[in-house]
């Protein structure tokens, strides 16, 4: 569950307790829109600020662990070509294809919203609150390591029930779960990276609910 101080952050700020809350991301960076959308919106940013510890952590990631990585690759490499049992890739064991996460239309409210993103926090994280009528979008201005641990975020967005809907499907694996918000207009964005699992779980089952 998310912790005492995130649940009265979200009281105080709704009026009353929300519905269900829950801790998502975006699923990927945020693709590169037109230059003539990104002209038209302005100086926006496009990508996240890490807490300065996440760039420390991944130069000892990339000095220390990364070089034994190789050398165990090429060992095992070299392993099965001395047996005969190197395999190529197939449709069955290449990478998967990443899928997109929002619908690709920048003039419309899943894009402008996206255009946005990180001029209300530097983190790509967001608190998403449901209340009786609303879905409220907030997010901690901090670059935190655990953002979920906030409890100084603050509504930017209030969608009313008439400009847009979360669709989810309850018991999603836990992990992998997102939820689609779509707006009015057609437009869609999904969210993953769903934070605290019983929070996420009572969250996609009001939702299917």
């Amino acid at each position: 569950m998310a912790k005492r101080e995130v649940h009265r952050r979200a009281r105080s700020l709704l009026g009353d307790d929300p519905r269900a809350l829950v801790w998502c991301e975006l699923p990927g960076p945020i693709p590169k829109p037109p230059a003539e959308v990104r002209r038209a919106a302005g100086k926006v940013r496009l990508k996240g600020r890490h807490h300065w510890l996440l760039y420390v952590l991944g130069a000892v990631f990339f000095v220390v662990v990364v070089p034994f990585m190789l050398l165990d690759s090429l060992d095992q490499l070299l392993k099965r070509r001395a047996t005969g049992r190197a395999r190529p890739a197939t449709a069955d064991n290449a990478p998967a294809a990443r899928a997109p996460f929002f619908d690709g239309d920048w003039d419309r409210a899943a894009g402008q919203l996206l255009l946005r993103w990180y001029g209300y926090s530097p983190s790509p994280r967001r608190i998403v609150l449901l209340s009786r009528d609303a879905v409220h979008l907030a997010a901690s201005p901090g670059r935190r390591l655990l953002p979920t641990r906030a409890a100084d975020f603050t509504v930017h967005s209030r969608l009313d029930a008439g400009e847009a809907r979360i669709e989810a499907e309850a018991g999603q694996p836990r992990g992998f779960a997102r939820f689609r918000l779509r707006f009015a207009d057609g437009s869609w964005l999904e969210l993953g990276g769903l934070a605290g699992p019983e929070d996420a779980d009572h969250f996609l089952a009001t939702v299917a609910g």
